[in-house]
């Protein structure tokens, strides 16, 4: 792939140029798919636990965050798929069209996920359904915490030096993995301690709307910008 790249932003001017080093482009290839691999790995396993749990407490914040994590091992399927293809080599032309691709994909991937977060959480406050309280979620929810803090870090790095804007947009899913664990303990906690149930729900219609927001700006290219 070139060295550098550019992308258009959604104003219409293209964003600013991104560096792409080739020095040590090989050994940054294999730290993302470590980590997409990593990430495939751990939310397989998260969701199932968490569904698991939402279900038998009837948390809408906690199913969401489950749901999440099956999004986030597709969009982690997505980005393996655009990084081993840079590594079997290609021309420009057709690597960009890979990272173009992965990129919307990764996109609509949050645009579905919000739609479903916010309709279930519109759902659960027109009924007055009253989550139960669930210590599985919140052991969960915490350890996921930490893990998907580290895990968007690294991400964000290691896209800023392979100039990946695809990248860019699945390190923004992971911290909305951890934006959603955050909203699903804080909802679990409440209700638990004060009984506030609308806190559930509630906690979950902003992580939507925080990542409808983001979905649209991965769309139109907007993240090195």
């Amino acid at each position: 792939m070139s060295n550098t790249s550019e992308s258009a932003c959604g104003c219409g001017s293209p964003c600013e140029t991104v560096a792409r080093p080739t020095s040590d482009r090989p050994a940054q290839l294999a730290r993302a798919l470590g980590l997409e691999y990593l990430t495939v790995g751990w939310n397989i396993a998260e969701g199932v636990i968490a569904v698991s749990a939402a279900v038998i407490a009837g948390s809408v914040a906690l199913l969401g965050f489950g749901i999440d994590s099956f999004v986030e091992s597709a969009s982690g399927l997505v980005m393996i798929w655009r990084l081993q293809a840079e590594r079997r080599g290609g021309d420009d032309a057709r690597l960009d069209a890979i990272e173009h691709r992965a990129r919307r994909l990764v996109a609509l991937s949050l645009f579905l996920l919000a739609a479903f977060v916010m309709f279930d959480a519109v759902d659960t406050l027109r009924a007055q359904e009253r989550p139960a309280f669930s210590l599985a979620g919140v052991v969960l929810t915490s350890v996921s915490l930490v893990v998907m803090l580290w895990l968007a870090r690294a991400k964000r790095r290691v896209a800023r030096a392979l100039g990946s804007q695809a990248m860019e947009a699945d390190a923004f899913q992971t911290t909305a993995c951890w934006w959603l664990s955050l909203a699903a303990l804080t909802g679990i906690t409440l209700n638990g301690a004060l009984g506030w149930w609308w806190a559930d729900p509630a906690a979950a219609l902003v992580i939507a709307a925080l990542i409808a927001k983001e979905a649209r700006d991965a769309w139109q290219g907007r993240d090195c910008c």
